[in-house]
């Protein structure tokens, strides 16, 4: 059994993270990544390649391109040939070499906000417009809910030349249905539309909830997508910089590769190490537990909101470690973000970062302790009172 309710100390002052970003009094719940030690298989094979001694040149290997295609296979049926699996160094440069390689000036990328901020820089780092396609919100009791808005996605979609699909969806935890997935594909077949899917988040899933990717839909779905994965949510290794792009049809993937080849995109080797650990099977008890544990975080996170903070929606995560809080109705003049930042000493993500739907929102990561995760809600609960 993992004991999630320690987590090491990380306020070592000769590194910057998430635990040195901002001063010691402030308490951080912002960017992703957990407070938990990663699975000790993985671990043990980072000790042994450290101990091997030759920090050397390493490639990806056909055996790590195998234990991917495998792993598709196990948990969804999803045939994946070795040569479909690409190394990158994360998704987020897995999502530029697709812009650079098949986004034009002309066609935009679309995005279904509010979306994960990396999302928003595609424009800055690529020659490309931006095109938003607002998810609709509604409201049950305190709880947030969030769906696609046909009539906007089918309008915008005539825009684009990418669609940039995150699922599960960061910061909303939405876990979108195969119906979804089957009609936002077909929407972007009938206007030749390429799908880009980031589903880093696909192995994290609260309760026992389900997982489709987008390729899986049909042939023809997997031939006009290519998908990114990664170990580093799952298995909390994002530090170590290695993902995966998986893609089916040989002229995207051909067109793809040559871009990564000629921005000398490299994984290091540790990287590698730990993704065919950690994509092998022998961490997926660990990854049960920590489900677990991460399931009753959100429970916890819901309750509290809906007992200590009147007038605070909050949204109920299928997926992730993310939740997604709305201070809109509680009068807060300015950003929620700045105000508990400076009156709880609690560091979020600012809503406005995931597009201007996001503001007077924030998101607050809950992949840490119950104790920790407890502290940061009553010192935003006291600030509000205050």
């Amino acid at each position: 059994m993992t004991n999630f309710n320690h987590v090491p100390n990380r306020r070592d002052p000769k590194v910057v993270n998430k635990w040195t970003f901002y001063p010691k009094d402030i308490l951080p719940m912002w960017v992703a990544d957990m407070d938990f030690p990663a699975p000790r298989p993985i671990l043990n094979e980072l000790h042994k390649v450290m101990e091997q001694g030759v920090l050397g040149y390493e490639l990806p290997s056909v055996t790590l391109q195998e234990t991917v295609a495998a792993r598709m296979d196990s948990l969804y049926g999803w045939k994946v040939k070795a040569q479909d699996v690409i190394a990158v160094p994360g998704v987020v440069s897995g999502i530029t070499v697709a812009a650079r390689a098949f986004g034009t000036p002309k066609k935009g990328v679309l995005i279904q906000t509010p979306v994960y901020n990396e999302f928003h820089e595609v424009k800055n780092n690529v020659n490309v417009p931006q095109i938003d396609a607002p998810l609709a919100k509604s409201v049950k009791g305190n709880i947030l809910h969030y769906e696609i808005d046909w009539d906007v996605f089918e309008k915008q979609v005539k825009k684009a030349g990418i669609f940039l699909l995150c699922n599960p969806h960061n910061p909303l935890g939405i876990i979108f249905t195969r119906k979804e997935l089957t009609r936002m594909a077909e929407v972007c077949l009938k206007n030749k539309v390429l799908i880009v899917s980031d589903e880093i988040h696909c192995e994290l899933l609260l309760d026992d909830n389900k997982f489709t990717p987008m390729a899986k839909i049909s042939s023809e779905v997997a031939r006009n997508t290519i998908t990114l994965i990664a170990p580093s949510k799952t298995f909390n290794v994002p530090g170590l910089f290695c993902a995966f792009a998986i893609i089916q049809n040989k002229e995207l993937r051909e067109k793809y590769v040559k871009e990564v080849s000629r921005l000398r995109l490299h994984v290091g080797s540790p990287g590698l190490h730990a993704s065919r650990v950690a994509f092998s099977g022998q961490c997926d008890g660990w990854l049960r537990e920590l489900r677990r544990y991460l399931s009753g975080n959100r429970d916890f996170v819901v309750d509290y909101v809906t007992r200590h903070m009147p007038g605070v929606h909050t949204t109920w995560p299928d997926a992730t470690y993310l939740g997604w809080l709305d201070f809109t109705q509680v009068g807060i003049k300015g950003s929620p973000f700045e105000f508990f930042k400076d009156k709880a000493k609690v560091a979020l993500s600012d809503g406005k970062i995931f597009g201007k739907e996001g503001a007077g929102h924030v998101r607050l990561n809950f992949g840490t302790s119950r104790k920790i995760l407890q502290q940061g809600l009553d010192r935003m609960r006291k600030a509000l009172e205050k």
